[in-house]
């Protein structure tokens, strides 16, 4: 794309086939991705997964091994960083100390020769509210206000796409909150395609239209925020957005609604339209808080999945809710969320209890059940690179 040319506003973006190796290793193993213009984005994972690898790419900071990149329905893939219509927000700010506010808003502008850059400067500044900071100079600044410059200087270039690659993660817990619906806020005003790069659920959860969930190089889900949460479709998914109770069973009846699975000798009801599989040995899943605890059996709505009876092994009190461990034999730990709607616990340290919850809260993932039945969060990105070293020794064998 020309240089000094910047869309109105935000463009589609495109990944085709993307494949990046690494010496030694393969950062993404294969991706084809397409974000809708003037949406925002959020690429969520745990370190290592290939989410920031994929945001240099689309950048130009790398190069991919295979695949295409457009943007607006142009081929990028070859093209120079700075004849991208992209801007990036990086966790590290890198204003410019010697210069104003304003002047560093306006650097890029005159880089480009663009007219006017000063009222443009001041546009955007009005956009973060900071217009009357632009005098100032970077270390006149907080924090939160210096990620809001970087912001300006992002977005004054009318970027058709605007990279923000864990831009929150300096700042303190409450800030970062607020700076979630500050940056929502002004996607919406400005109408820029945003892609956002984090680890933080919250912030991914927040902030972004679609969120697609990473691991070892590949996206295991993606979707709204809302359907990853209450849907997640593996494992990893489960246990990466927010917490999950699983559990492993044989699906012993299916109708056209719901089926059921055997549980530690219950049986579980899960609607059909919310099971990966209805077949076979499955994996069944609810989330914490949607679980109550019941002192007996008799206590719990008719209809309503059950587990039990199990013992409370662990208290512990948050502010909004209390959580709650509790052994049940042949099941293990199940994690209960109970909101602080009353004046101390529901369950005391050592009470025997029942677990119940709706049963269209339920679902089965798509991951075939470990042996075992005993589930572990799949965080460690370590063996990527031995698995891509092994497989690129044995290429070269081959070759």
């Amino acid at each position: 794309m020309p240089k000094g040319v910047f869309a109105e506003s935000g463009a589609d973006l495109r990944l085709e086939g993307i494949k990046k190796r690494f010496p030694g290793f393969t950062a993404i193993e294969e991706l084809d991705l397409t974000i809708p213009a003037g949406s925002f984005f959020a690429l969520l994972g745990p370190s290592g997964c290939g989410k920031t690898t994929t945001l240099r790419l689309v950048a130009g900071l790398e190069e991919p091994t295979e695949g295409r990149i457009l943007i607006g329905g142009q081929d990028v893939t070859r093209t120079k960083p700075f004849q991208r219509p992209v801007n990036t927000v990086f966790q590290s700010y890198a204003l410019f100390p010697h210069m104003t506010i304003l002047e560093n808003v306006a650097f890029g502008l005159r880089r480009r020769r663009i007219g006017d850059p000063v009222a443009k400067a001041h546009e955007a500044l009005r956009l973060v509210e900071l217009d009357h900071l632009a005098a100032r100079r970077p270390a006149q600044l907080s924090g939160g206000q210096q990620q809001r410059v970087a912001l300006a200087r992002a977005v004054v270039n009318r970027p058709a796409l605007l990279l923000l690659d864990e831009p929150l993660g300096a700042l303190d817990l409450k800030l970062r909150r607020q700076m979630q619906l500050e940056l929502k806020s002004i996607q919406t005003e400005v109408g820029l395609t945003f892609v956002h790069v984090t680890h933080d659920q919250e912030e991914a959860m927040t902030m972004a239209d679609t969120v697609a969930v990473m691991n070892k190089g590949r996206i295991e889900q993606m979707g709204s925020p809302e359907i990853l949460y209450e849907l997640p479709a593996t494992v990893f998914v489960a246990n990466f957005l927010g917490q999950s109770n699983l559990f492993a069973g044989p699906v012993q009846e299916s109708s056209g609604e719901t089926i059921g699975v055997d549980v530690g000798g219950e049986r579980i009801q899960v609607p059909t339209s919310r099971a990966q599989r209805t077949s076979g040995y499955v994996t069944v899943g609810v989330r914490p808080e949607k679980l109550t605890l019941h002192e007996t059996p008799e206590t719990i709505p008719s209809g309503a999945n059950r587990l039990g009876p199990g013992r409370v092994t662990d208290v512990s009190f948050s502010g909004v809710s209390t959580q709650y461990l509790v052994e049940v034999p042949g099941l293990g730990t199940i994690v209960v969320f109970a909101q602080n709607t009353t004046s101390g616990p529901v369950a005391s340290l050592g009470a025997e209890v029942w677990v119940a919850w709706d049963a269209g809260h339920t679902f089965v993932l798509a991951d075939e059940p470990p042996a075992d039945g005993r589930f572990s969060d799949d965080a460690d990105t370590q063996a990527i690179a031995a698995q891509a070293r092994e497989r690129m020794l044995t290429e070269l064998e081959e070759a």
